[in-house]
């Protein structure tokens, strides 16, 4: 993807804390640092990932992308508008264009509602399509594999890869130009998962949308996505091109996330990069780079300066010593895949099919 292109969309900054609660006595000064300045960018028909553990940030951020909660400060630039300065009547105009799928198929759909409903639904809201709701509505149903006859069922006679489709086709309904997929497969066994990989692949391809794909299956992460974001508590630490940071990750913890993945051939024997500690506290996360407490090469500056994101082409790499880091065994590129990738692969070539 050319980096020349203009950004769909650009978030610059973006921080958002949420206040705790104190109780009886007071308002309490604490805060959970739940994003703490991001910077990323997003083209048309591009797709990034977004990965780290659980509680890094990453629902968060998909949901800030959409001003479904307010940021605390910072800017979401979408189409060249400041979502952050749009109005209730200016944002919901906007609505049509920015869609999310959630990672919940069985809690995401409300069960009072025929799945013609469902689809019908966000066309009344916007004023699409009328006159045509039920033809609409099969095209969509079409379009994700479903069967037009479908329309009058409830959700809770659906499996959850076919609720999860459902989904996708609500997202789809409004034609809109970016989709958040918060953990839209992992929910979903592995035969569903490439099922539906396959699916917003071949979405992507008809439409040109663009996707902010949040995940923490890396092997997923590897298939779809252009380029990856690796966060940690709230922090992007590491961004680049898909083979580029899979290949020759340069981040401490992003070389500890791929050193995890297990190797097919048993008898490869490898030395995984193993991090000391838990995840700290979101409520009172360490001074400096926050992944000093478990990082083997931390020294005193890491513990009291926050490091500036650095460059080396379009990799991005928020570490002050990643150019005297050695790349350790346990990640550097094996021509073989995990097995979860192999699965996943064959999985995807199995059902590759025209909806």
């Amino acid at each position: 993807m050319s980096t020349t292109e203009t950004h769909l969309l650009k978030v610059q900054g973006l921080v958002k804390h949420f206040p705790v609660n104190a109780g009886w006595f007071g308002r309490s000064p604490n805060k959970v640092r739940a994003v703490d300045g991001i910077d990323i960018h997003l083209n048309a028909g591009e797709t990034l990932g977004v990965v780290g553990e659980s509680g890094c940030g990453k629902s968060t951020l998909g949901r800030l992308v959409l001003r479904l909660i307010e940021p605390t400060q910072g800017t979401v630039v979408f189409a060249g508008q400041d979502l952050c300065s749009l109005s209730a009547d200016q944002l919901r105009s906007q609505r049509k264009e920015m869609q999310i799928i959630f990672q919940d198929p069985f809690s995401s759909l409300n069960p009072r509602m025929t799945v013609y409903q469902c689809l019908s639904e966000p066309l009344k809201l916007h004023n699409l399509h009328t006159g045509r709701h039920a033809e609409r509505v099969q095209e969509l149903l079409k379009l994700v594999g479903l069967a037009p006859e479908h329309a009058q069922r409830y959700p809770h006679e659906f499996s959850g890869g076919q609720r999860q489709r459902i989904g996708i086709a609500r997202a789809l309904a409004v034609e809109p130009k970016l989709i958040v997929c918060d953990e839209a497969v992992s929910a979903l066994d592995v035969s569903v998962q490439a099922q539906v990989v396959n699916l917003l692949q071949d979405l992507q391809r008809r439409f040109g949308l663009a996707y902010l794909f949040i995940a923490h299956d890396l092997a997923v992460v590897k298939h779809i996505a252009d380029r990856v974001a690796v966060m940690y508590l709230g922090r992007v630490v590491e961004l680049a091109e898909k083979h580029q940071l899979f290949v020759q990750p340069r981040h401490p913890y992003t070389q500890a996330l791929l050193s995890a993945i297990p190797r097919p051939n048993p008898g490869i024997k490898k030395q995984r990069t193993l991090l000391g500690g838990d995840v700290p506290s979101p409520l009172n996360p360490p001074s400096g780079c926050h992944f000093h407490t478990r990082c083997p090469h931390a020294t005193q500056l890491c513990q009291t300066t926050v490091p500036n994101i650095q460059l080396n082409g379009t990799h991005q790499i928020a570490c002050h010593f990643w150019q005297d880091l050695p790349m350790p065994d346990s990640v550097i590129f094996q021509p073989q895949m995990s097995r979860d990738a192999q699965h996943l692969k064959l999985l995807q070539s199995a059902f590759v099919q025209t909806p």
